[in-house]
């Protein structure tokens, strides 16, 4: 089968298409295989790629296979879900440590990764979903504010982001967001009920002041901006932030947290339906073949246009 290994930690010219034994069933007992039909590109695919996490790997090295969302049909059966059931998930890429990720024409995974995909879904829109939406949907629910508490979003278009401005909408949360030039109607329509414009830390922090001059209640830092947002949170908040890299001190007797996207597939399938009722909206960038890996994270590093970048296996 064809997948696209790592070769070595570098730039994107290391990512090269090779030939393995496709898995077999006994090969991982418990796990089922699926034949992949398009995968996610991620920016923490970027970094791997790049060395960045090498230290925290252990004793993976290149050469590897990443990817962590997936959409395809199943080749064996999993509970409640026969052989050509067609689904998704994503593989917890970084705690699974094997470099079988899902850049490739069959994966072996568990079946509690896996939710199926409705009709009204193709292929390419559901691999840009499981990961970004359950991480955005784990972030909303980490706040456990009362309704109708002001929540920031910071780097709402992006794709974590956008999935976030909807997840806290729908729990009833008015929600105030920072994002660039030309993103507003959009965000608006997903449920943003104030927009900041992405610019000078000092400007951006007056005008959220200005939008909540009683500050928000809970920030989702999708963005990665840290401290600097603190002085928006009001005393004995809730900050959230979408990765432990990237976490201020606590202060003021704010909570201070990170979420970590974990594998839940009742609550995939919800988010899945929700697609398909088109009352959650996902946004594919492009789509490109396997074959041309390297230039999907060429793209994605470029900054190409917003939303996920899938590869069509």
């Amino acid at each position: 089968m064809r997948v696209v290994e790592v070769t070595a930690y570098g730039g994107p010219e290391v990512l090269q298409i090779a030939r393995r034994p496709e898995p077999e069933v006994a090969d991982a007992p418990g796990r089922v295989r699926v034949r992949v039909k398009a995968a996610g590109v991620h920016q923490a695919d970027l970094r791997i790629r790049a060395g960045q996490y090498a230290a925290g790997l252990g004793d993976l090295t290149p050469p590897f296979v990443l990817g962590s969302d997936f959409a395809g049909t199943l080749m064996d059966p999993a509970p409640g879900m026969p052989v050509g059931t067609r689904v998704a998930g994503f593989v917890p890429w970084a705690e699974e440590r094997t470099g079988a990720g899902s850049y490739a024409e069959i994966i072996q995974v568990e079946p509690a990764w896996l939710a199926p995909v409705p009709d009204e879904v193709d292929f390419t829109t559901a691999a840009s979903v499981p990961l970004s939406a359950l991480t955005a949907q784990q972030a909303v629910d980490m706040l456990r504010l009362p309704t109708g508490s002001i929540v920031l979003v910071t780097g709402a278009g992006g794709v974590v982001g956008r999935f976030a401005v909807q997840h806290a909408a729908a729990a009833g949360y008015r929600v105030l967001v920072v994002a660039n030039e030309g993103d507003e109607a959009e965000l608006r329509v997903l449920g943003a009920d104030h927009i900041v414009r992405r610019g000078e830390p000092q400007d951006v922090l007056a005008q959220l002041l200005e939008a909540a001059p009683d500050r928000v209640d809970g920030v989702f830092d999708a963005a990665l901006i840290g401290a600097p947002v603190l002085p928006v949170l009001k005393d004995g908040g809730v900050f959230i932030s979408a990765s432990p890299e990237r976490m201020p001190t606590a202060e003021r007797g704010i909570s201070v947290t990170a979420v970590h996207g974990a594998p839940d597939a009742p609550r995939l399938k919800e988010i899945l339906e929700l697609v398909a009722s088109r009352g959650l909206i996902t946004r594919v960038a492009d789509v490109m073949p396997l074959e041309l890996a390297a230039e999907a994270h060429r793209r994605v590093e470029a900054g190409h246009r917003p939303g996920r970048l899938v590869l069509l296996v």
